[in-house]
């Protein structure tokens, strides 16, 4: 199974037309991907007990742990990806292990392209996941309302779909 999630909160997210993109190449690959939106299913704040529990944070612990491969789609916010995915992670922690895992990031400019790094050193270093070697960054101006409009961009985004695949079926095999 392919996981596609959606980390940004905001009804007019670019990172989840991102993740729409993603989620569209996967299908017309003839593959099947889970969609998970944190927008539609609202997780509790991390809070080292409680929130475990919650059957949205338990929900989404068992579409990682059943995946294969996880594209994550996420704004940046203040040179990192939001808080909403570092929490995600923090409540389905050692679901993660050994999963394949894909990063795509909207930004409002240029100089974050390397936002992704730390929830990518987290995952790799915390949980042992083979981070896709290869991520997407957009900027504002790869957008037209709620479309990609940027064939560059849509371009990567096959590409990270067809590596990502790549990767997660040899070590699937």
């Amino acid at each position: 199974m392919i996981l596609v999630l959606s980390a940004s909160l905001n009804p007019g997210s670019r990172s989840r037309i991102l993740a729409n993109a993603c989620f569209e190449k996967l299908q017309s690959l003839g593959r099947e991907p889970e969609w998970f939106d944190l927008a539609q299913t609202p997780l509790p704040f991390c809070d080292g007990a409680q929130a475990y529990g919650d059957p949205n944070v338990i929900e989404l612990g068992n579409l990682i742990h059943q995946a294969e491969a996880i594209f994550v789609a996420s704004p940046v916010y203040n040179y990192d990806v939001n808080a909403a995915i570092k929490n995600a992670v923090e409540l389905t922690g050692k679901k993660w292990t050994g999963k394949v895992v894909a990063l795509m990031l909207a930004a409002g400019g240029s100089g974050s392209y390397m936002s992704a790094m730390g929830l990518a050193n987290s995952l790799m270093l915390d949980f042992r996941c083979y981070i896709v070697p290869r991520f997407v960054y957009a900027t504002g101006e790869s957008f037209e309302g709620s479309q990609l409009a940027d064939e560059n961009i849509q371009s990567r985004v096959d590409l990270l779909v067809d590596e990502s695949l790549r990767l997660a079926d040899a070590l699937r095999d």
